[in-house]
């Protein structure tokens, strides 16, 4: 029994070490080590994941500022007129490196809006889509050779009678120069709206069609609308007076089966139109550039025509010259002036016109003459772009405020307030006179329409100052009681309501113009002295 005891006693004490589980000596060693390892890797994580002192602080700090974040004014209006500086340095910059702007009138009697809708689409302003549809339309119409013309011919009456009857306008741009077209009208009836179109010209380009078809072949070569009377010939005329001072002369239908490219029909028109460009007052060597082109097919308009083709002509395409051409420069810095075309209602008082000189901002404060009623400038669009400044040449709306559309007229003049346009009612002017109907003398009491920039106004001729000799320039000494076809006088000038108007020495544009008799232009002239002009608000 005592044995018995014993061995119980000695079983007892073995598993009380061993926590009543019998494990070999070197795993219990294994599993001691592995346990210390993961104690030591653990008190590490705690240890990292406990942030310092410092990181604890700024940890405080961030929470503190979003929950109740600080305003500091000073800081806040310093930050506010540095992106303002910068925002206004990026403008100046973007406006600094647009591209040049110029306005192309088309005139002449026809093809201008078929040469147009060709320019828009070489210049990938109209897909072949949409030229797709106007065939369609024309064909509908049998006009199978207008659908270029739908292009920039929009309205229904211009469409069935092949007539551009308003100024149509459109956009395009090459490398260098972005370009609005005037597609003045041709026809007679018209030429009020040309005259409007060709006074926001830069450029003209001047349409000498050659007059020859398949059923009827031209023996001697002519021009349309160009004979003694036609539209071609007032149209030259205007343009001068009006301002364009550059001229393309672009000989079209060189296609013709009847004309098939020929030098000889070229310089013949060529020669007959140099004299009379001449004696509209262009310097035929430097403002004047002839180019043959055939604007339904596109030739020489985009690319150089092929050797192939016309053997005879290697020189510059269309849209190149139209790139070259270097017009005078006009002065950003000077007064703002932009005669008003048009007005409408749009969310306010939307107005229209070219920008003749100085720059527009959001927000400036200008006067509109001649009424004298103070504006404030809300936005500028430029070609359905908005922007927040432009400069002198650009075509824009301008929404206003302090003005119902109902009191602004074309003619009117948006202006700089410190230096207001002067409105007048009696001008001093130089006269050209052109062809006075039925061999009429020219005399104190004649009477007229006057268009001056966009104003169309009636006026009577008050006084002839002196007649200038047309060999010196130079008024004649000799009293004048009146004056025929072809001679040059100093008159005064009387309107029945005040217009905007410039000595022509500081402002051509708002200096030059037009007179006009039922239907006919017989005189452009300059202003050369206002009387009585008002000028301040």
């Amino acid at each position: 029994m005592d044995l018995e005891a014993e061995i119980r006693a000695l079983q007892l004490d073995s598993a009380d070490e061993n926590n009543g589980v019998v494990v070999p000596e070197d795993h219990n060693a294994d599993g001691v080590e592995k346990m210390d390892i993961a104690e030591e890797e653990l008190k590490d994580e705690v240890q990292e994941s406990v942030p310092g002192p410092d990181e604890q602080q700024a940890s405080e700090d961030h929470d503190q500022e979003v929950l109740h974040p600080v305003h500091n004014p000073a800081k806040a209006k310093e930050k506010a007129a540095q992106e303002k500086a910068a925002k206004e340095e990026a403008e100046d910059e973007a406006e600094a490196n647009k591209k040049r702007h110029l306005n192309v009138v088309f005139i002449g009697h026809v093809g201008k809006s078929t040469i147009g809708g060709q320019i828009l689409f070489l210049s990938g302003q109209v897909d072949d889509r949409q030229i797709q549809k106007y065939e369609k339309e024309a064909k509908e119409k049998s006009r199978e050779s207008w659908y270029m013309a739908y292009i920039m011919d929009t309205n229904e009456e211009e469409r069935a009678k092949g007539k551009t009857v308003e100024v149509g306008r459109a956009h395009f741009e090459t490398e260098s120069t972005r370009f609005t077209i005037l597609d003045a009208p041709g026809h007679k009836s018209y030429v009020p709206n040309m005259i409007s179109g060709a006074s926001q010209a830069d450029i003209g380009v001047l349409l000498a069609s050659l007059v020859g078809s398949l059923l009827i072949p031209c023996p001697r070569p002519s021009v349309a609308g160009y004979e003694r009377g036609g539209q071609t010939r007032e149209h030259v005329q205007l343009a001068k007076t009006l301002g364009v001072s550059k001229l393309v002369v672009v000989v079209n239908k060189m296609d013709d089966p009847t004309v098939n490219w020929s030098k000889v029909r070229y310089d013949e028109i060529e020669s007959k139109m140099v004299p009379f460009l001449k004696s509209s007052g262009y310097n035929t060597k430097k403002d004047v550039i002839f180019l043959p082109i055939s604007g339904l097919m596109g030739i020489n308009m985009n690319k150089r025509i092929d050797q192939n083709v016309c053997p005879w002509f290697s020189g510059p395409s269309f849209f190149e010259v139209l790139d070259s051409i270097e017009v005078p420069p006009r002065d950003p810095n000077g007064p703002f002036r932009m005669p008003i075309i048009d007005k409408f209602k749009d969310m306010g008082t939307v107005v229209m016109g070219k920008v003749e000189s100085g720059s527009i901002r959001e927000g400036d404060s200008l006067i509109i003459m001649p009424n004298k009623e103070p504006v404030k400038v809300v936005a500028i669009y430029c070609d359905e772009d908005k922007v927040k400044r432009a400069g002198p040449g650009e075509n824009l709306r301008v929404r206003i405020t302090g003005i119902e559309d109902e009191d602004i007229l074309s003619g009117f003049v948006l202006s700089s307030a410190v230096k207001p346009v002067p409105a007048v009612t009696e001008f001093v002017a130089q006269l050209q006179i052109l062809e006075l109907l039925d061999n009429a003398i020219f005399t104190a009491g004649y009477k007229a329409i006057l268009h001056i920039h966009a104003v169309v106004e009636e006026c009577e001729i008050i006084e002839l100052i002196s007649q200038i000799d047309m060999k010196t320039r130079k008024p004649m000494k000799k009293k004048v009681l009146f004056v025929k076809n072809g001679a040059a006088v100093v008159c005064r000038i009387q309107v029945t309501n005040s217009i905007c108007v410039e000595k022509f020495a500081d402002f051509p544009q708002l200096g030059r113009f037009t007179l006009r008799t039922e239907g006919k232009t017989v005189a452009v002239g300059k202003v050369t002295a206002l009387s009585g002009a008002t000028s301040s608000a």
